[in-house]
């Protein structure tokens, strides 16, 4: 594998290890589940309530899984579909189909592969896609990849990121990383999704009385 680096920090940069490589219009003919993954399913079974599944691509990948977690009579485990690449999300409503078969599922929208597999600017409608085809199935859906995580590091959190965790109310989960400030992130993602929910619930608006035009009525 030959690589090419096309543009970097002026400053430089340094490739750290274990970090993931996108490869957006390469079709790879790998197993999404590895030898280690299936090693790993005895202990989950034994042990976990959810398996998330990274890198799932099709159908044919959820039923590999299926047929690994019958095999160990967990076929009752949870399972969590990471949909971070181009492939799992063109195939998606066939990914949903072939999950539903098992009792628990869930879809995690990883934003941040997503936008380099499919191009920044398409993530915004790409999410929303994710959503409405969640909420037309009626399966939980999880948004994560920096929710508030400038708040989570360094303590505050910018505009835009405000505005970001407020969207995330539409979406049954939201998930936010590690950070020295991380209690702070979650209680003001407490605050942001409690006003939300007043205005928002999934696509539709609530259309509630605003705070705001109490102000033309006399009391």
């Amino acid at each position: 594998l030959k690589i090419k680096i096309l543009n970097t920090n002026p400053k430089g940069s340094k490739l750290k290890t274990e970090k993931g490589i996108n490869l957006p219009d390469t079709y790879l003919n790998l197993p999404s589940l590895t030898d280690e993954d299936i090693s790993n399913l005895d202990f989950i079974c034994s042990h976990a309530d959810i398996v998330g599944f990274s890198f799932v691509r099709n159908a044919a990948d959820v039923a590999r899984l299926q047929e690994e977690l019958q095999k160990r009579q967990r076929g009752d485990l949870g399972m969590v579909l990471k949909i971070e690449n181009k492939e799992a999300f063109q195939n998606l409503p066939y990914l949903i189909l072939k999950a539903m078969e098992s009792p628990t599922i869930g879809i995690m929208t990883a934003r941040g592969d997503l936008a380099v597999e499919l191009g920044v600017e398409r993530l915004s409608e790409v999410q929303e896609e994710i959503m409405w085809l969640c909420e037309a199935a009626l399966i939980p859906n999880i948004w994560a990849t920096q929710v508030l995580e400038s708040l989570a590091k360094k303590g505050i959190a910018s505009r835009a990121e405000v505005t970001d965790a407020a969207m995330s109310v539409r979406t049954e989960c939201i998930m936010l990383n590690k950070g020295p400030y991380i209690v702070k992130a979650l209680k003001t993602l407490n605050a942001i999704l409690s006003l939300m929910e007043k205005h928002q619930s999934k696509k539709q608006g609530t259309l509630r009385s605003l705070n705001v035009a109490t102000a033309f009525w006399e009391k």
